[in-house]
């Protein structure tokens, strides 16, 4: 049987996912639970690729088409992760979907697309994006040997959030989460997510999400939603009272979230990407984790330079602090309409 790449069919659903679970650099981002909620919440369309010979698969690729003003028409893997990219157990595999993937921006005219690779490996000669990084540390049961891994400054911060009376325990409603994060979101300047976005996560990734809340005198001071992929802890999205900042909620959390996990046999925890030179970069260099460089790449396709629509692209500046000022109901309101555009 030849190997050929071609768009995935819906009797690929559990081979597609086997695949991901089996390979090195799977992801949450990778599975079908991300696919069926993003066409969900956002109506986006799937041009999932998968790479077969006869009955095997032997690579898979998810992208979604994404068409605005702002950004175009673009296929992107994949929108709001923070990694995605082709996944392939040879070099035939890869460069089967990579072919396939050009030819789709030919036959759709596309201004690029984008790979959110998490490993050099994953590149396919492509233009390469270098704006993030990533964040990994090893965890286990031994709760001391992770505290002292841990830089001294951070360290004493954790120390001191242990001296207040936290509680972090599974939420029985997404809702106190929902209300930190949009703030949060606002403070930042960044539009909010719609409130189904997180439901829907919740429900179709099951037992492998979940929200937590930490608690300080019954009041939820912090939250996190967090993905768990075969060993590792993906702590995703998180939002703390700035009320409470003194007390360090944000520290106490992901402590709490490696002890849990180390207990519960996970070995990895994953603080997930951030933009160099912005505050969450600061936040988790602080934590002395292993910092890596997230290869992203695009393929040019009718633009013809690379684009940038990150915060800190100059032409955003202005309207993220606009946004900043309009009421938290408002950005509530049209925040979704908005995070849609550029996912």
């Amino acid at each position: 049987m030849a190997l050929i790449a071609r768009l995935w069919q819906q009797e690929d659903c559990s081979s597609w996912d086997s695949f991901v679970r089996a390979h090195p650099h799977g992801s949450p981002f990778h599975l079908m639970a991300w696919k069926n909620s993003m066409e969900e919440i956002f109506r986006y369309r799937p041009y999932y690729l998968v790479a077969a010979e006869g009955g095997r698969v032997r690579g898979v690729l998810p992208l979604f088409l994404i068409e605005n003003l702002l950004m175009g028409r673009v296929l992107l893997s994949s929108p709001f992760a923070v990694y995605g990219g082709i996944l392939a157990d040879s070099p035939e595999a890869q460069n089967a979907l990579r072919d396939e993937l050009q030819k789709l921006s030919r036959d759709l005219r596309l201004d690029y697309a984008e790979l959110r690779n998490s490993h050099d490996d994953q590149c396919v000669g492509f233009s390469n994006v270098a704006r993030y990084v990533s964040f990994v540390q090893q965890i286990g049961p031994d709760e001391e040997e992770m505290l002292a891994a841990i830089p001294r400054k951070t360290r004493y911060m954790v120390r001191k959030a242990l001296k207040h009376p936290f509680t972090m325990a599974p939420a029985d409603s997404p809702a106190a989460f929902i209300d930190l994060y949009t703030r949060n979101l606002r403070r930042l300047g960044t539009p909010s997510f719609p409130v189904k976005h997180f439901h829907v996560l919740a429900r179709n990734f099951g037992k492998e999400a979940d929200i937590r809340e930490v608690r300080l005198e019954g009041k939820v001071v912090s939250a996190v939603m967090t993905f768990y992929f075969r060993d590792q802890v993906l702590p995703y999205y998180g939002a703390s009272d700035p009320a409470y900042n003194e007390y360090a909620p944000n520290n106490y959390m992901y402590f709490e979230l490696m002890r849990w996990g180390g207990r519960n046999g996970y070995a990895r925890f994953d603080f997930g990407r951030s933009k160099k030179e912005s505050g969450s970069f600061d936040f988790k260099a602080h934590w002395g984790m292993e910092m890596r460089d997230l290869p992203y790449e695009m393929l040019l396709g009718k633009r013809k330079e690379l684009p940038n629509f990150t915060p800190k692209n100059p032409r955003f500046q202005q309207a993220i602090r606009l946004w900043q000022k309009v009421p938290l109901p408002v950005t509530r309101a049209i925040g979704p309409m908005i995070i849609r555009l550029v996912p």
